[in-house]
C-alpha cells in the first residue's frame, strides 16, 4: 500500500510538472506571437515610409528631367 502511494504521489508529481510547463509555455508562445505582431507592423510602417520616399524621389526625377528639356531647350550662343 506504502509503495503504491508512493507512485501515485511521483505521478501528482510529474503530472503537475508537465502542466506548469504547458502554462509556461503558451505564456511564451503569446509573448512571441506580440513580438511578431510589432514586428510585422514595423515592417509595415517601414514599407509605407519607402513607398513615400521612392514617390518623392520620382517626382525629384521628373522635375529635374523637365529642367533639363528646358534647358537643353535654349541655345547656346557661340
Amino acid at each position: 500500500m506504502h509503495m503504491e502511494i508512493g507512485k501515485f504521489t511521483e505521478l501528482e508529481e510529474k503530472i503537475k510538472h508537465i502542466v506548469s510547463e504547458q502554462v509556461f509555455l503558451k505564456k511564451q508562445i503569446t509573448i512571441l506571437e506580440d513580438a511578431l505582431k510589432n514586428k510585422e507592423s514595423e515592417i509595415e510602417e517601414y514599407k509605407n515610409r519607402f513607398r513615400v520616399l521612392e514617390e518623392e524621389r520620382d517626382s525629384v526625377r521628373a522635375r529635374v528631367d523637365s529642367l533639363l528639356d528646358l534647358l537643353a531647350d535654349i541655345e547656346v550662343p557661340k
